[in-house]
């Protein structure tokens, strides 16, 4: 059942009554939901410190970032997804670990976080790489908890910490790329949108906190969340059973009408006003909303504020079709960008 409902889509995801299965999709192994929660939210509210003390610490090598990676054009949205990594890399494997830790996460990126990198490999191909980056997770995951470290050096170190050393080390590998593709696939595709949308519907005078919240209102990265009934009850007059799945739609809710005016156009200036719209979950609801998602947001919008004081740029749309799978990505586009001259 697809959940268009604000207050249905929102009852289901913070799941107060107890009407669902406990169910987080970040923490989503092959073998069932990671846990127990105390290790989950252990996860979440180290990387947010981690993260927060990152990017405090790094702010001022973000133009440089940008202007290495955008000058003078750049391809979208693989352009986002290898920017934040790059960007990002010391967050998730600190630079004192093996080279061969730091190259395979690279690898990670280009050949299965990049809106179709999955698709376009064959089937022996991904089993391959995904041999390759067990064992190699596998090893360094046996060295950290060798290590013993008193204080987290990057994510890795977090979900090693939080896991406990009875959790098998494939499990603990899981959750570490769900951490990849959050910060170099949903943060790099949410700021492709913004740029892909501001690109294509100039609006001189928007700020790019409007910007980055109405990209995410049209067209929000993790577009469905998904939670099982643990017992029959309804949903919005619906009758579902343990037998069905309830999928929390963002995409929709973004887009009721009853909510939003004008609610397929691109409006960054309603957010002029806009504090908490009813009708607004990119990032989830309830106790597994997303722990980063105002830091994914806040760098976003650092993004957009760099290129918009101190480039020229535009956007070369290529198509108006966006890359449908786990995760929403923007079309393929060209990024044009020139520093401004004083």
């Amino acid at each position: 059942m697809c959940v268009a409902e604000p207050a249905a889509a929102k009852a289901a995801l913070s799941n107060a009554e107890g009407l669902y299965e406990e169910h987080a999709d970040f923490f989503q192994t092959e073998e069932g939901m990671f846990g127990p929660r105390s290790a989950q939210l252990e996860i979440s509210r180290e990387a947010r410190t981690l993260l927060k003390t990152y990017l405090a610490a790094r702010a001022g090598e973000l133009p440089d970032v940008l202007r290495q990676t955008l000058v003078p054009t750049s391809e979208w949205p693989d352009a986002g997804n290898r920017l934040m990594h790059r960007y990002l890399a010391d967050a998730l494997v600190s630079p004192d670990s093996p080279d061969s830790l730091r190259k395979i996460v690279g690898v990670v990126v280009e050949r299965a976080v990049l809106a179709g990198a999955r698709e376009r490999a064959f089937r022996l191909s991904r089993a391959l790489l995904r041999f390759r980056v067990r064992r190699e997770l596998t090893r360094a995951i046996a060295a950290r908890r060798a290590q013993r470290r008193d204080t987290s050096a990057d994510l890795l170190d977090v979900v090693v910490r939080a896991s406990g050393a009875d959790v098998p080390a494939a499990l603990v590998a899981e959750v570490f790329l769900s951490c990849v593709f959050a910060v170099a696939g949903s943060v790099g595709f949410v700021l492709g949108w913004s740029l892909y949308l501001w690109g294509t519907h100039p609006s001189p005078d928007a700020l790019p906190s409007w910007v980055v919240r109405e990209s995410l209102r049209l067209w929000p990265v993790a577009w469905l969340l998904s939670v099982r009934p643990r017992k029959a009850h309804e949903v919005a007059g619906v009758a579902v059973t343990p037998e069905d799945k309830v999928l929390a739609c963002p995409y929709l809710v973004h887009r009721h009408p009853g909510h939003w005016p004008d609610p397929e156009s691109f409006r960054p200036e309603r957010w002029a006003d806009l504090k908490s719209p009813p009708a607004f979950i990119p990032f989830g609801w309830g106790p597994h909303t997303c722990p980063a998602a105002l830091l994914s947001m806040g760098l976003v919008e650092d993004v957009l504020r760099i290129l918009s004081e101190g480039y020229q740029w535009t956007v070369t749309a290529h198509g108006t079709r966006p890359f449908v799978g786990s995760a929403l990505a923007p079309p393929r586009f060209t990024l044009s960008a020139r520093p401004r001259t004083l």
